[in-house]
């Protein structure tokens, strides 16, 4: 007898797990996944990569815009389901993870209750962290705070960045998924109190405000902070002369001690190299993106592009 779940979650992350269960002795009855969306110039209507796997499956899907839609909710309890799997999706009501008859569990990408939020794969590079994880728990009524199923430690290794830890993180992830299925059904597990702690950290959603690069930093947590938003949503600045701004994105970069005569933040480029002056040496540029044009390398930038003298970033 295999388990009988719905899937609920949208990006290629969710998608990544969904096809670790498709593959599973598990039976999957549905997907719920995100609306459509319009984006881009022309207004094309994009479909979340968890509705392109259902698709290709030929799996059923469900797209609704209020979870808390009657005739949404009529649907899903009549598939009488064992168990929910929540993976990167919104917020689920209670009318809706109260419906299996085991419980609904999420997958989250730190080892909770430390980096509750949004954006833990991000946080736990910016703040340096040597340790992460993943957690499985049950859903309740408050975000990320549900009695504790399994946990999965990872070791973050020198360099990383938020794309190959997310990519680490996913591997590990997939198998876990698969194994907090497997316990519950077969009821063979212990729940773990969330210990609240006012000193645990905490992952908030991602802003224009708190992904700005703050150059008063050490060059030490600049470095991991551009680390941790690379490639998404990418660590910004402002770039100006004298009355002129503009915005830029820093995506890879290292860090130079030295003592030096140039003034703080002055942008230099020389050599096919850009450096930013920094009180402790300098910050090597090495990815970045300026305005109308597309992310590349400095060497690639530098071919065909000049920076003026008496720039800045602040």
């Amino acid at each position: 007898m295999k388990p009988k779940i719905i899937f609920f979650g949208t990006p290629n992350f969710a998608v990544e797990v969904l096809k670790e269960i498709y593959n599973g002795e598990i039976e999957i009855q549905a997907v719920v996944t995100s609306p459509d969306k319009k984006s881009g110039r022309g207004r094309k209507v994009n479909s979340s990569p968890v509705k392109k796997f259902c698709l290709e499956k030929k799996i059923k899907f469900y797209q609704p815009s209020n979870l808390k839609e009657k005739s949404f909710i009529s649907t899903i309890k009549s598939y009488k389901s064992d168990i929910y799997v929540v993976v990167a999706f919104r917020m689920i009501p209670e009318v809706v993870w109260s419906i299996p008859k085991i419980g609904t569990f999420n997958l989250h990408a730190s080892l909770l209750p430390e980096y509750r939020g949004a954006a833990p794969i991000n946080w736990v590079l910016i703040n340096q962290e040597s340790i992460t994880g993943l957690t499985t728990f049950i859903i309740d009524n408050k975000i990320d705070t549900g009695k504790i199923l399994l946990q999965s430690k990872y070791k973050i290794k020198d360099g990383e960045t938020y794309d190959t830890l997310h990519d680490n993180l996913l591997e590990i992830g997939k198998k876990l998924v698969l194994n907090t299925i497997q316990i519950l059904f077969q009821k063979k597990y212990k729940l773990k109190e969330q210990v609240n702690n006012p000193k645990n950290k905490i992952a908030p959603k991602l802003t224009k405000g708190n992904t700005k690069i703050i150059w008063d930093n050490s060059l030490k947590d600049i470095v991991a902070f551009i680390n941790g938003l690379n490639s998404y949503p990418g660590a910004w600045s402002f770039i100006s002369k004298n009355s002129k701004k503009d915005t830029f994105k820093i995506y890879e970069s290292d860090y130079e001690y030295t003592s030096h005569k140039f003034t703080n933040n002055k942008l230099l480029s020389y050599d096919k190299t850009l450096k930013i002056a920094h009180r402790e040496g300098f910050l090597i540029v090495k990815n970045l993106k300026i305005s109308n044009k597309k992310r590349m390398n400095t060497k690639e930038l530098l071919n065909g592009y000049t920076f003026e003298s008496g720039v800045f970033v602040s």
